[in-house]
Order: structure tokens, then C-alpha cells, then sequence
């Protein structure tokens, strides 16, 4: 049996290959993959060779935002059958290294992680037609009206669902809150989501593109400002130390950083969503306001939770999904899922 796979050999050397696909063994299924979605850091690895120090050393498999169906179920396996449709979740840790058994997965010492070069050799990822995972992997996508592209969105809500956990923002304590979202991308788009399914009271998003913010508005913003064209609309903000009570800081640019920190009030919290490598950051203000600087990374049990929202659609993630392109015109999706001009979430579709 063989399967289609969107292999990157090098910066910028993206080739679909097909190779061997095994049965699955005792605990695992076999996944005819629907939809998966570009990430940033499926782009970083494809026009920079990595991101920061992770580099590409080896070809490897993108992709970890995958969602598909049950082709078939190894020994052992009760809980999914045959046709099932299911959100994968792409992290793999040890549940044995002290983070784990602290329930800090997230940190794991081995972890594994779909699509990922941090560890060499790599961890293969999900943009593949048919690909055998853990049963454990797979949360069942209740709704049948739900599509596959939608559950594929699981893996950045669930990154969304902790970035609120860490800022002690989930659902019943973000009434009447004033919210700040620099950074209007695929990850900005779905926190105004979250936190407006979660009670935010008003939410501004910021961003440097048009179309980005008309997204952020579809998906629950109540204010947009485009700071390379209205900054002084955001910088109204920061009169009297400061206006918001929690930022949440997507965009990763330097000068968002410190716009956010000057609009954050005295005791507010700043969560940084965004990655990039050393940034500059005003200590000064920081220590001033008295502001906790708090980081997230992926998250836990927050992706079953994401998968439960989509599939009731009490969070909509549709209108971040611009384009859906077949894996053989990968290359394409990728030039598209860079134009931050015209789309949000480009996504690949495959023979399922």
C-alpha cells in the first residue's frame, strides 16, 4: 500500500513523493487523511529552512494540523471503528519524564511532535494521504455536518484555548474585560474566537493588513485598527498608563511588543503567542506597571476541548479557511498560505 506524502528536502525544495504504508499494529489505526492546514511554521521550515535554531537537517513530512478517517484499526483498539472522522492531535509525549507526570506535557523531555525538526531524526508530520497513528492521537468528530478542513483547525484552537488558560482567562472571568490582539493571522483570529466565546466584554485586534482584520471581525472583534495606517489609533490606548487588562500578543514583531505593553494597564497580563528569535522588550514599563509577562506554549487537554467547539460550532472557524488546494499542488498552497494580503488558513486536501 502506498501513500502520497508532501516531503521538504531543503529550503524551498518541496517534493510529493509516495512511500510504503504499513498495517496498524496493537493501539493504532490507520487515518485516510481529509484536510490539513498550512502553519507558520510549516512556511518557516519551507522559505527559511527552519525558525530560530530549529533547522531542517534531514527531508521531512510537514504538516501537523490533520484531520480524516478511520481506514482501518490495529489489535486492541475498541474506542474508534472503521469511518469513524477524527481531529488528530499531533503531540506525542512520554508521559513518563517529570513534566508529564506533573501534567506539563506540553514541556515533555521527548516529546513528539507531527512535523517537527527540533529533534533529529525529525518527527515526521501529517500531510500525507494515509498515515498509521496512535489511537490515543484521535478525538471523534461528533457532528456530521462538520467538515474535515474545520477539525483540521483543532491543533491552533487548542494553542489558542491554552494561551487563555495561562492568562487565567477561560470562560466565566473575561466579563467586562477590555482585550488587546496584536497580530491577525490565522492564531490572532482564532483567540478573538476564544475570547469572545469565553465572555471577553471588548476586544481590539491590531494588524498590518486590511484583509487580516476583516477576518478578526468575523470571528467576534469589536474594534480593528491597522497600525501601519492608524497607529496614533492605538497608541489612544496607552493615555493614562494604560487601557487593556490582558493582551494577548501574536504577531511576535518587536515594535507590536512594546505598543502592547505601553496599552497594557498597571497589573494587567500580556501572554506572548507569537515566536520569533531575541526581541527587544522595555523592561522599564514592565516592572513599572507591575505586568505579568506570561509565555504559552501548545497546550494539554485543550485540544479535545477545541475539538468539542468546532464540532458544535460554538466556535466557527470557518472564516479563517481562505483556500483548499490538492496535495499535488502543494507548492501552490504555500505561496498562497504566505500572501498575508489575501489569506488567512490555506489548507491541503488529500485521497480520502
Amino acid at each position: 500500500m502506498k501513500t502520497r506524502i508532501c516531503r521538504l528536502h531543503a529550503k524551498g525544495d518541496l517534493r510529493i513523493e509516495e512511500i510504503d504504508v504499513r498495517e496498524p499494529g496493537p493501539g493504532e489505526v490507520l487515518i485516510a487523511m481529509g484536510a490539513g492546514g498550512i502553519c507558520g511554521s510549516d512556511l518557516h521550515y519551507y522559505q527559511d529552512g527552519g525558525f530560530g535554531p530549529i533547522r531542517v537537517k534531514e527531508p521531512i513530512i510537514l504538516g501537523h494540523e490533520v484531520a480524516g478517517t478511520v481506514r482501518a484499526t490495529g489489535p486492541d483498539v475498541e474506542e474508534l471503528h472503521v469511518g469513524d472522522r477524527v481531529a488528530v492531535n499531533p503531540s506525542r509525549p512520554c508521559n513518563q519524564c517529570r513534566y508529564c507526570r506533573e501534567g506539563l506535557q506540553q514541556h515533555c523531555l521527548t516529546m513528539r511532535f507531527f512535523g517537527s525538526a527540533l529533534r533529529y531524526p525529525h518527527e515526521q508530520g501529517g500531510f500525507r494521504d494515509l498515515m498509521v497513528v496512535d489511537a490515543l492521537q484521535c478525538v471523534r468528530i461528533e457532528n456530521p455536518e462538520i467538515s474535515l478542513g474545520e477539525a483540521a483547525c483543532a491543533e491552533p484552537l487548542a494553542v489558542c484555548l491554552h494561551a487563555l488558560n495561562r492568562a487565567g482567562m477561560s470562560a466565566g472571568n473575561l466579563a467586562g474585560k477590555s482585550v488587546l490582539v496584536t497580530g491577525a493571522g490565522p492564531i490572532g483570529a482564532l483567540v478573538v474566537a476564544a475570547l469572545r466565546h469565553a465572555g471577553a466584554g471588548h476586544i481590539v485586534v491590531t494588524d498590518l493588513q486590511d484583509m487580516a482584520l476583516e477576518t478578526a471581525r468575523r470571528m467576534g472583534a469589536d474594534e480593528t485598527i491597522n497600525v501601519g495606517t492608524e497607529v496614533e489609533r492605538l497608541d489612544a490606548y496607552g493615555a493614562g498608563k494604560g487601557t487593556f487588562d490582558v493582551v494577548f500578543e501574536c504577531s511576535a514583531a518587536g515594535p507590536a511588543i512594546r505598543s502592547a505593553i505601553a496599552a497594557t494597564r498597571p497589573q494587567g497580563t500580556l501572554v506572548e503567542v507569537g515566536v520569533a528569535g531575541d526581541v527587544a522588550v522595555p523592561l522599564n514599563l514592565l516592572v513599572g506597571k507591575e505586568i505579568a509577562f506570561v509565555g504559552t506554549h501548545r497546550f494539554v487537554g485543550e485540544y479535545a476541548q477545541a475539538v468539542g467547539l468546532i464540532a458544535s460550532r460554538r466556535i466557527d472557524v470557518r472564516p479563517i479557511i481562505s483556500a483548499t488546494h490538492d496535495l499535488d499542488d502543494a507548492a501552490t498552497a504555500f505561496a498562497m498560505a504566505a500572501d498575508r494580503t489575501r489569506f488567512t488558513k490555506v489548507q491541503l486536501s488529500f485521497d480520502d
